[in-house]
């Protein structure tokens, strides 16, 4: 009975070290929510191009309707991957073609030229404010799948809205991060909206610097000043959705808006308890 006893222990101990030593890994995925509830998801790679189109989109002063259109095309053409391969010279995010007066494959590959050119032709159709978003994208594309784009409209629509701001708590992600080291110096080094993140220090009442309760060190990010839009609370969700989407590439775990907190893993938005800061204000860590 005590070997059996023993025994018993000695299998729960190792049951025990596995489990919590084999964490489930990340999902690698990042999912925003319409108001209606329905949920579309992206991998970390397309997110974070995702949130570039739409930080320039903000940096161009463009309406979330541009922004929609673009994800919508990126999604169809290149599933919002910069692939360096398509049809006959297709190319980037968009497959634009060097042949067709797009730019050199150079240019083209880089994903803000790209992201640029798409809007500057997008600017240049009469009406494109108020045209469905698949003739709007059609208009610039001219694909040989005229309609294609129109699939796409729910997935763009989730996703423009959360990273202009006017969508809250509604853009999450599981993602593999880099260590908290790299995290202030990674941040200030991303310019996807034509600026350095301004970041500071947060502190708490008391002058301490304010950390999570998993001891990660916060920072404040100047949203009116990282994206340019003059109404604070939509300045605040458009930064913090970005911080998300971009969280593997800046090493960013912890993010703040108002008095919503993402950790990530969770791919959910819950309530900042102490850490929740006036209407306006972004905390990372």
């Amino acid at each position: 009975m005590v070997f059996v006893g023993v025994f018993a222990a000695a299998v729960w101990g190792v049951t025990t070290f596995l489990n919590a030593s084999q964490q489930a890994p990340p999902a690698n995925a990042c999912v925003a929510v319409l108001p209606d509830g329905t949920r579309h998801s992206l991998s970390a790679e397309q997110a974070r191009n995702a949130a570039l189109i739409g930080a320039i989109g903000i940096e161009r002063d463009l309406p979330a309707r541009a922004v929609t259109i673009a994800l919508a095309t990126a999604r169809q053409e290149s599933w919002i991957i910069n692939i360096d391969y398509g049809d006959r010279d297709s190319i980037g995010l968009f497959q634009q073609r060097p042949s067709q007066g797009w730019g050199t494959v150079e240019q083209i590959m880089d994903p803000f030229y790209s992201t640029n050119a798409f809007y500057d032709g997008l600017l240049k159709v009469p009406g494109w404010e108020t045209m469905e978003i698949t003739v709007a994208a059609q208009a610039v594309q001219r694909s040989g799948f005229p309609d294609a784009y129109a699939q796409h409209e729910g997935m763009a629509r989730a996703y423009a809205s959360a990273l202009t701001g006017h969508s809250t708590a509604a853009l999450a992600c599981d993602l593999p991060v880099e260590e908290e080291a790299a995290l202030a110096p990674v941040m200030g080094g991303l310019l996807d909206f034509g600026v350095a993140p301004g970041l500071a220090p947060a502190l708490d009442a008391d002058g301490a610097p304010l950390q999570t309760a998993d001891g990660r060190t916060l920072f404040t990010l100047d949203a009116p000043a990282l994206t340019g839009i003059g109404e604070p609370a939509r300045a605040a969700w458009a930064a913090g959705h970005w911080a998300v989407a971009t969280a593997t590439e800046s090493g960013v775990s912890n993010v703040v808006v108002g008095g919503q907190l993402w950790v990530n893993g969770s791919l959910e938005w819950v309530d900042a308890g102490d850490l929740a800061q006036q209407e306006g204000t972004v905390l990372i860590g």
